[in-house]
């Protein structure tokens, strides 16, 4: 193992635990001794407008005063302006996505799926979204931000006419702290622009405010956003538990409080108590606390059995409760071995995969969170233990669902790259999701076809591989790589991530990198859509079987891997069939029929040939008919 085990070692073993911040919806105003972190449900009683690009008095005039709100504090104009007249506004809640609503047009991007949105479209390139909000008088005094958990794309955001800021990805969560923009005892207008012109990625992504919106409040001193970090070793039958919490002190004084840390197992027991006293932090100063906490006998996170434990985090400051961060935690053990493959809890696992996009049927990338629920059961229901998040950090709501249903999770980065705005969305990414047990590896970058085989890729996935290392020692770096894996990022992460056997000779790399694990992060699947099986292409569908082309055929993927015990196993692309990336038909065929299941998440025949490999159920499964005869149509 070598470089591998300086990160998982045999004999110290490295659990990880998930930290899911507490998501329970507060909506009753409570005092502020009493509830001294509230974290409040934004998504109901939005209006949303068309914007222009091209037309500002489309574009509602945003922009155009003498002092712009780039040159002045408070001069947001337009439809940014704290009394514009929004009440001929479509209203609605999110999430929402508003491209999944517009019509097809054979001159739109394939990439998009022929939605008649994109720089080609500007009318329906660039959406508004305003909300009013009422923050009463007995808030003065806390800390007040908003937090988005995803817009596509390239946002800027107002209140009460005050420019906050712009985050132009559109899978980054992002907050802005608006505690001295308020009307106290009174209304606020917030405002959202967003630019959905220029993709992202090359597969349909929507448009607009489609994950929640919080509005976050606490005290002056306060646990810092995803300031929680868990990691534990066991000691013979005893969990020794590492709490970390990163505060803040705001206020204009020296602060000294003390940090209590319980950890309560699932039926709310006290399982470990710890209590940091005489603590101090200088005004505007923040610091790293951390304790070991111990208890006997813990129940580990498995597939099986995904068991959780919450650790309550209390700050106290002269006698008062200043911030209660509440977190949802699982423990497990996991090892990539490059010899025999994955283990979890020390028990070897094929990982059985799917890639997935983030979007579903009728809703587009909007999804309820009940949905993510939802999906996760139906690859389950297959057989599916493993799901790489293709090809961005995904929804907190995916995560936790993974947490509590027992699947295993590749998270992934968007962009490579070692300037500021890439390294910050990765660091942002392993700091919200490193504590997530469902998590077993990150990815920093998928098919980055101009570096993955130089020097130039080496060096970059160096430097974003040694961030992460800093941020989460208790889990490996992949890179999903299609080609040139003798030379380039493939000799330089911790596990080796293949896309497609026939892309280069697998067997040839593991002998010359003998050390270093290696996972299928992407392997073929049939090409087809559900009940079809005679080609339509006038019609944009495809038969749906392995005759199409054998070679990327599901068997012949999984019969490779499943010969190879030195690989982990693999994913195949796709779980679920996905809008955009219309291939290899193009118009008027609009999403790709790659899925195991369709975009409702009803299966392919494919689905019940994986079904007999993957579990121990008897299977069934007649197609297309019970007395089909050659030359029958369907």
């Amino acid at each position: 193992m070598n470089r591998c085990l300086n990160y998982l070692s045999v004999k110290t073993i490295i659990l990880i635990i998930c930290l899911v911040e507490a998501k329970s919806t507060i909506t009753a105003q409570t005092a502020y001794q009493s509830a001294p972190r509230q974290k409040l449900l934004m998504d109901f009683g939005w209006r949303f407008a068309y914007g222009d690009p091209c037309n500002t008095d489309r574009d509602f005039n945003n922009g155009t005063s003498y002092f712009s709100y780039y040159a002045k504090a408070g001069y947001g104009d337009g439809a940014a302006a704290k009394d514009f007249d929004d009440r001929g506004w479509r209203t609605l809640n999110l999430p929402h996505d508003w491209a999944v609503e517009l019509p097809f047009d054979s001159t739109a991007s394939h990439s998009h799926g022929f939605r008649a949105i994109g720089r080609e479209h500007p009318e329906n390139s660039i959406g508004w979204d305003r909300k009013s909000f009422n923050i009463p008088e007995s808030d003065l005094g806390r800390k007040i931000s908003i937090r988005f958990d995803g817009v596509f794309r390239n946002s800027k955001v107002w209140v009460n006419g005050f420019y906050l800021g712009q985050e132009h990805s559109g899978y980054a969560g992002f907050q802005y702290d608006i505690t001295d923009y308020l009307n106290y005892g009174g209304d606020n207008e917030i405002a959202v622009r967003v630019d959905a012109g220029m993709e992202e990625g090359w597969f349909y992504e929507g448009a607009g405010i489609y994950r929640h919106v919080w509005l976050l409040k606490t005290a002056p001193l306060h646990v810092a956003t995803y300031g929680t970090f868990v990691t534990a070793e066991i000691e013979g039958q005893t969990a020794v538990v590492k709490a970390r919490v990163t505060l803040i002190n705001e206020n204009e004084k020296p602060a000294k409080f003390s940090v209590e840390q319980v950890i309560l197992d699932a039926v709310g027991k006290t399982v470990a108590t710890k209590v940091l006293d005489n603590l101090n932090l200088q005004p505007g100063g923040a610091n790293e606390f951390y304790c070991n906490l111990e208890f006997n006998n813990p129940k580990l996170w498995s597939l099986e059995v995904p068991y959780r434990y919450r650790l309550v985090t209390t700050v106290k400051s002269v006698n008062s409760t200043t911030d209660r961060y509440e977190t949802r935690f699982g423990i497990r053990t996991l090892r990539f071995d490059p010899d025999k493959g994955f283990f979890l809890n020390g028990k070897h696992v094929l990982l059985k995969g799917t890639n997935n996009h983030q979007d579903h049927a009728g809703v587009g990338v909007a999804l309820p969170d009940a949905l993510q629920t939802y999906r996760i059961l139906r690859l389950k229901s297959m057989g599916s233990n493993a799901y790489r998040c293709s090809h961005n950090p995904p929804t907190t709501e995916l995560l936790d669902a993974c947490d509590s249903l027992g699947m295993l999770v590749i998270d992934e980065n968007r962009l490579m790259g070692i300037n500021r705005e890439h390294l910050d969305l990765l660091k942002q990414m392993i700091l919200r999701d490193r504590n997530h047990p469902s998590v077993i590896l990150w990815s920093i970058g998928n098919e980055e076809w101009s570096i993955e085989g130089n020097e130039k890729g080496a060096r970059i996935a160096s430097t974003m591989q040694d961030l992460v290392h800093r941020l989460d020692s208790s889990r490996l770096v992949t890179a999903a790589s299609s080609g040139g894996w003798d030379h380039g990022i493939s000799t330089v992460t911790d596990v080796m991530g293949y896309n497609y056997i026939h892309n280069g000779n697998i067997d040839e790399h593991h002998a010359h990198f003998p050390d270093q694990p290696g996972v299928g992060t992407e392997e073929s699947t049939s090409h087809g859509a559900r009940g079809t099986y005679i080609n339509d292409r006038a019609h944009g569908r495809l038969e749906q079987t392995d005759r199409v082309n054998p070679k990327y055929s599901i068997e012949n993927g999984f019969n490779f891997y499943g010969q190879r015990p030195f690989l982990s196993g693999l994913f195949y692309w796709t779980g679920f069939d996905y809008r955009g990336e219309p291939n290899p038909i193009g118009w008027p065929q609009v999403s790709s029929e790659s899925g195991i299941l369709d975009q409702c998440g009803y299966p392919k025949d494919i689905f019940y040939y994986l079904r007999s490999w993957w579990t121990d159920q008897p299977v069934l499964h007649i197609f297309p008919h019970w007395n089909w005869n050659s030359g029958d149509t369907v």
